[in-house]
């Protein structure tokens, strides 16, 4: 609380921090279209093989009696016969006059560019028994944003919240500008990881750097408004993948902007927060005289002192001292209990997340419509998960949120393949659950917790999340056992781990804890409570029992 009242002498939520947090935030809209990006430029459009070199298509009929035909009467994706087969079928209509022997596509493929002029699919070849390879991809890109997140955050409390993001908006605009001049897969594949480690740094500095910033009043706002920000890049990224459908210059548009973001850093100001946690005090004195200089607080600013720093924030170097390692998660007994039914939340919702988002070309419908839907139900889904979670709980929003998604998951996979308004809407109505899942779990790990592993607590939730998304795009190749697969195992997840809940304490209303002796303390409280529960039911009885003689 002494550095908050700092906060508020120097100007609160005043014109630097509305400055500062516009410019930290704007950059999240176009990470919401690089995490999703491959949907739009690894798109795989309809194809069939490619007959031989010498073959004449211009002759009518040449390029079908090179094509098999499935159940529905679509030419084979993967298959062609080994010679042309023309002439009338034979009369059970099972074949065609010839052989009949089919084999892979040895000469390539021939797409049909009428949506996707040019796809990384279409570059490489990524169909067929390269299939693989397009999922690889994203899961690369995933492991990159679990090694930035570890690698960064790491950076940021030994280097400072603005260096770190300096580099970070330098790596993306280089190694998305790279991306998008990729001459093979390989180098692809590289240089997205390190755009996806990059963005993972972005997105945990941005929210730091912003909270040590804003009063404590304020910050949930500003929580509120990252979810939000992120939620309208998923509109932008529908609006510019269907003005520019090429995948190069997709990428490259949405790279070359981190460079405006590169240069503008530099005229962020540290976190003072940060440096007073460091034991740098004449650095935390001017940031909080530069920030009071914005704020128009310059006679504020003029009264503070090193004197008067090292009274106020007495108290937090104190509590900073008594920092908890990452080990006690695991030795301490009820911290245990948090990690382990936390993991599980963390690991489902992103894991289910990720496996509808990174599949819209599998409801029916045009991607780009789906790409702003699926960005629209963000909106009210956040909206009713703020109101349940400050009305009925953590605990029951928790549960609903990843029950819900679910079982709409699992309803989805049952559901045949030519409803696809149905499809459409239960994937719609469960990407919102999730996105609310999502608002709920970070408060939900923020307040059970201790101050003295919170941060630590966090980190390990947000590494548990990038796990989820890594499995989710390898999880969708059990297509190829039975195209449903995918949805009862992205479904069955989240609804396994709602069950976790039931094992977590209810945070509303209640104080934050500080030590891992509070935790222990609130656990033996539940504890107690139980027992004169329990205690109690017999004592009611008898007492009826009397009344009644």
């Amino acid at each position: 609380m002494a550095f908050n009242d700092l906060l508020l002498q120097v100007g609160g939520a005043g014109r630097f921090q509305q400055i500062q947090v516009t410019l930290v935030v704007l950059p999240l809209l176009l990470m919401a279209s690089h995490n999703t990006l491959q949907n739009f430029t690894a798109a795989v459009p309809t194809h069939h093989c490619r007959p031989p070199a010498d073959t004449n298509l211009s002759k009518d009929g040449e390029l079908d009696a090179w094509l098999p035909r499935d159940r529905q009467g679509r030419p084979e994706s993967c298959l062609r016969f080994t010679s042309p087969q023309r002439g009338l079928p034979f009369p059970n209509g099972t074949e065609t006059n010839g052989t009949g022997a089919t084999e892979p596509c040895t000469h390539g493929w021939i797409y049909d560019n009428s949506t996707f002029p040019s796809t990384i699919v279409m570059e490489w070849d990524l169909v067929c028994s390269r299939r693989a390879l397009r999922q690889l991809a994203q899961s690369l890109y995933m492991v990159g944003v679990l090694l930035g997140a570890m690698v960064f955050g790491h950076l940021a409390d030994r280097l400072g919240r603005r260096k770190v993001l300096i580099l970070n908006y330098l790596q993306t605009a280089v190694s998305g500008t790279c991306t998008a001049f990729a001459p093979s897969f390989p180098v692809y594949c590289a240089f997205r990881l390190l755009s996806g480690m990059s963005l993972a740094g972005i997105s945990l500095n941005c929210m730091t750097l912003n909270v040590e910033w804003m009063p404590i009043h304020t910050r949930a706002c500003v929580g509120t408004l990252i979810g939000y920000v992120y939620s309208l890049g998923q509109f932008l990224l529908a609006g510019v993948a269907y003005a520019v459908p090429h995948w190069r210059y997709l990428q490259l548009l949405v790279s070359v902007p981190f460079f405006a973001f590169f240069i503008y850093s530099w005229f962020f100001i540290e976190s003072a927060r940060w440096y007073s946690s460091s034991g740098r005090l004449d650095l935390t004195l001017k940031a909080l005289q530069r920030v009071a200089w914005i704020n128009g607080k310059r006679e504020e600013g003029a009264s503070l002192s090193m004197e008067v720093l090292r009274a106020s924030l007495q108290k937090e170097l104190t509590l900073g001292k008594g920092q908890a390692s990452a080990m006690e998660l695991l030795r301490c007994p009820a911290l245990r209990r948090l990690f382990l039914c936390l993991s599980m939340l963390w690991f489902a919702t992103s894991f289910a997340y990720y496996g509808l988002v990174m599949d819209l070309q599998g409801f029916g419908v045009s991607i780009y419509l789906i790409q702003v839907i699926f960005g629209a139900v963000d909106l009210p889904a956040k909206l009713v998960g703020f109101l349940v979670i400050n009305s009925m709980g953590r605990r029951p929003a928790q549960m609903a949120s990843l029950l819900l998604a679910g079982v709409c998951i699992l309803i989805n996979g049952v559901v045949p393949q030519d409803q696809s308004i149905v499809r459409t809407s239960l994937a719609v109505l469960g990407k919102g659950c999730l996105a609310a899942s999502f608002n709920c779990i970070f408060l939900y790990t923020g307040e059970l917790y201790p101050t003295v592993i919170r941060q630590t607590g966090l980190g390990m939730g947000s590494t548990l999340a990038r796990v989820g998304s890594i499995v989710s795009p390898l999880v969708s190749m059990t297509a190829e056992i039975y195209p449903s697969v995918p949805l009862f195992i992205y479904g069955a997840v989240p609804v396994a781990a709602s069950a976790a809940t039931v094992f977590l304490p209810e945070t509303l209303g209640q104080p934050l804890p500080d030590t891992v002796q509070d935790v222990e303390n609130r656990r033996g409280k539940r504890r107690q409570q139980r027992q004169e529960r329990k205690q109690m039911v017999p004592l009611q009885a008898s007492a009826q029992a009397k009344d009644g003689l």
